[in-house]
């Protein structure tokens, strides 16, 4: 499969297989929304195949970093409107991650009277930054009672509405990084004795719930979800991390989902693609520090059917068209990744070389 041929995942058409991963940036404005800074970073990079947003909050409670953008207001939706408008007057297709982070969360990173929930009542032991950069350590959450959970589902599955009415292509649900899904997945952050925490069956069940909610609101063939089975990021532990997932995705498989987004790190005690490919039926979109060739040569095994990429395409908005004239790469500036407004953000250069298009 050539990584610049088109590719159908459930009802979204790609012009090519590569896909902008989600990134957090910190550029939204006053209320979360949408700035036109923001509107004008997606539109640069439209000619992925797919973009997929940077973490976006379903509700007030979801957040937990500074400057995030939301899906819960109506002003946000107006915003991402003319996100989307941008993007697909470009010629791309675009799909919101949700990212509720649970505990993985900065008090003054919120609103005020915003709490912060989890499954069970345990700090994360990862700082996060404050407002002005500073590493903060995060608050102690609540956990959430059992009859609270079905109201958590519906925020996700409204936002999966508000991002279609905003003309949003569909969704990614956040299962990794340490955010809510992840932990009420990962026994070291779910200690519950409900249906919701025990066993790996319950574990999985709060994200299958979210997902399903969400497949009903717009469609399963517009919903996706991102995982990375052993990630410890934002103080994550579960030793059997082939157990919780291998039962996540038998639990998801029948769902006819989009795609699986995959961060595909293996490691001697765990090769996530050999473990869930055989279990999974459905598109699978790889992503983890690949480059242009370890891309292709995953498509070519027939292993996935897309790739994403990150921190390339925050520094090469015109990526598609360097991979294709073979041309070099331009280097994130760093220190710019979430601070700086236009600067390491929209004022990266596209390419000039004699065989640019």
């Amino acid at each position: 499969m050539d990584i610049f041929s088109p590719v159908r995942l459930g009802a979204l058409e790609l012009a090519n297989r590569i896909v902008m991963a989600p990134m957090t940036r910190d550029r939204a404005g006053p209320g979360d929304v949408p700035t036109g800074l923001m509107v004008e970073y997606y539109r640069q990079r439209a000619s992925a195949g797919l973009i997929v947003t940077e973490g976006t909050q379903p509700s007030r409670v979801g957040k937990g970093y500074w400057r995030t953008p939301g899906i819960h207001s109506d002003a946000q939706v107006a915003g991402w409107r003319a996100v989307a408008d941008a993007v697909h007057g470009a010629g791309g297709r675009i799909v919101m991650q949700l990212m509720h982070v649970g505990r993985a969360a900065v008090a003054a990173n919120k609103d005020a009277d915003a709490e912060t929930v989890a499954p069970s009542a345990i700090a994360s032991a990862a700082p996060i930054a404050g407002p002005d950069g500073t590493l903060t350590a995060p608050v102690m959450p609540r956990a959430l009672e059992t009859a609270e959970i079905a109201g958590v589902v519906e925020e996700f599955a409204q936002a999966a509405r508000n991002a279609r009415a905003a003309g949003i292509d569909g969704v990614e649900l956040h299962c990794t990084s340490g955010y809510l899904p992840m932990q009420f997945l990962s026994p070291g952050s779910n200690k519950r004795t409900d249906r919701y925490g025990g066993s790996a069956a319950n574990r999985v069940r709060f994200a299958v719930e979210v997902l399903e909610a969400m497949a009903a609101a717009i469609g399963a063939d517009r919903v996706g979800f991102r995982i990375f089975p052993g990630n410890p990021y934002n103080d994550m532990a579960d030793d059997n991390p082939a157990e919780t997932y291998a039962t996540l995705i038998d639990a998801a498989e029948p769902l006819g989902l989009a795609y699986l987004h995959l961060i595909h790190y293996p490691t001697p005690e765990l090769d996530a693609l050999a473990l869930l490919r055989p279990r999974w039926s459905g598109a699978i979109i790889a992503n983890n520090a690949l480059k242009l060739d370890s891309a292709q040569a995953l498509l070519d095994a027939g292993q996935v059917d897309a790739v994403s990429f990150g921190r390339p395409f925050i520094s090469n908005p015109d990526l598609v068209e360097r991979f294709r004239a073979g041309a070099p790469l331009t280097r994130e500036k760093r220190d710019l990744l979430y601070t700086g407004e236009e600067a390491g953000y929209t004022d990266y250069p596209r390419w000039k070389g004699e065989n640019a298009a």
